[in-house]
């Protein structure tokens, strides 16, 4: 259940469809997580493609590229946020996305769009995904600090004519800029001379397919460091009914270093299956 404090946030992600949340970590933190990722920021290219931009460098596997990412993705008051949003429409959450993005001087102002418009099924009925962006840096009016257009979670649009006056997400290195997946936004324009950097952590409903490839980027030899709940998040976890599973048993199996060749196929169901599953398997060897 929410506390008073998650009440709050998640009664403003309901009516906005975003919120932010001033000095939810140190800056220090921050920017000692700044620093662990300065090597990738300086090797990673510049995108290609009029979404990602010409002006911006993106990447991601960020768990295994600083121990301190994982003080974000585990944020206790995020993370009850998620789990409240997503959590009608799921039996667990997952990490959807860890990505570092800068936003470079002369970056034009990115297409204004919904993360949640990544899975073709329909709309409406519940959340699909939360986005969490931690800057790393000041984010300003003028160096592209991410545009959110309050409201649009609640109405469908057919142009971008439709959309109102965006609010710029201004914030600090510490500050928590929190919004659902059917919420309109897009970075702006970088008009400054200074580099606009930042991380996204998202967490969506854990029977999607996300966004990252969690066992790609977190093969079991570097999620085999992980606490528990961060491997789960990972994707080292089944969701019931039997869903991503390995050879029929739960994925985390192969932190553990000792995996059989052939593991025991297990059932994986929800309560509600497990009992009619039963209840019928005994029908039938009873003879009935």
């Amino acid at each position: 259940m929410s506390g008073p404090e998650a009440s709050r946030w998640v009664g403003q992600l309901a009516a906005d469809g975003y919120c932010i949340i001033r000095g939810l970590l140190p800056r220090e933190s921050i920017a000692g997580l700044d620093a662990d990722l300065a090597p990738a920021f300086d090797a990673a290219p510049l995108g290609h493609g009029n979404f990602y931009g010409y002006r911006t460098k993106r990447f991601g596997s960020l768990l295994r590229r600083s121990r301190r990412t994982a003080d974000l993705v585990l944020q206790p008051l995020v993370l009850q946020l998620a789990r409240d949003i997503l959590g009608s429409a799921c039996e667990r959450i997952q990490l959807n996305v860890a990505q570092a993005i800068a936003i470079h001087p002369g970056e034009i102002e990115q297409f204004p769009h919904c993360d949640h418009d990544m899975w073709p099924a329909p709309k409406g009925e519940h959340e699909y995904l939360l986005n969490v962006i931690w800057p790393l840096t000041d984010f300003t009016p003028a160096n592209g600090a991410t545009r959110i257009y309050p409201g649009s979670h609640k109405t469908a649009l057919d142009d971008l004519e439709q959309l109102g006056e965006p609010i710029v997400a201004e914030a600090r290195p510490g500050d928590a800029v929190c919004f659902l997946g059917s919420t309109v936004h897009g970075a702006g324009p970088n008009r400054t001379d200074e580099i606009r950097r930042g991380v996204v952590i998202g967490y969506s409903l854990g029977w999607l397919k996300p966004y990252e490839n969690n066992w790609l980027a977190y093969p079991p030899e570097v999620a085999r460091a992980f606490p528990p709940e961060l491997a789960e998040l990972a994707g080292y976890t089944q969701h019931r009914p039997n869903l991503g599973n390995y050879e029929g048993q739960c994925p985390s199996i192969l932190l553990r270093g000792d995996t059989p060749e052939y593991p025991q196929a297990t059932d994986a169901l929800r309560p509600d299956q497990q009992e009619a599953v039963h209840a019928f398997a005994e029908a039938q060897r009873n003879g009935r």
